[in-house]
Formats: C-alpha cells, sequence, structure tokens
C-alpha cells in the first residue's frame, strides 16, 4: 500500500503543479485541465466498477468516498453508467 500512496501523492503533486501552471496565466491550457477532472470522474467510476466486481459492497465503499451507501450507488451504479 506504500507504493499505491506514494503514487497518489505524486499525481496529487503534478496536478496541482499543472493547475498553477494554468493559474500563472496559461489559459490555453484550462481545457486540458478541464478534460483532466474528466478523465479522474471516469476512473473513479471505473474503479469503482471494479471494487464492485471484486465484491466489495456498497457500503464499504461509500465509506472510502466519505458518502453514503445510497449515494455511492446512485453515483456509480450501473444504472447510472
Amino acid at each position: 500500500m506504500t507504493e499505491t500512496s506514494e503514487f497518489a501523492a505524486f499525481t496529487r503533486r503534478i496536478v496541482r503543479a499543472y493547475a498553477r501552471r494554468v493559474g500563472d496565466g496559461d489559459v490555453e491550457a484550462l481545457p486540458e485541465l478541464l478534460a483532466l477532472a474528466g478523465e479522474v470522474d471516469a476512473a473513479i467510476a471505473k474503479s469503482v466498477d471494479g471494487l464492485r466486481n471484486a465484491g466489495y459492497s456498497w457500503a464499504e465503499i461509500a465509506t472510502r468516498l466519505g458518502t453514503t451507501r445510497q449515494a455511492a450507488q446512485q453515483r456509480f451504479g450501473r444504472a447510472a453508467s
């Protein structure tokens, strides 16, 4: 899990650096930053789907997402896809 945590921390640093670059005046890169947000949303949905296929409950997933079981299921359930 340490490797996963380190990779996530590295990814957050990259995203923050990119946001600073855009905020410092690279307005042309703003659509790319928005596209990156869409990629992250899609990655979360794919991860949740994988966790469900691996047998994790909506309650277990929701706890990690900081939301309710119902909200997680509404957002990421197959009907929402």
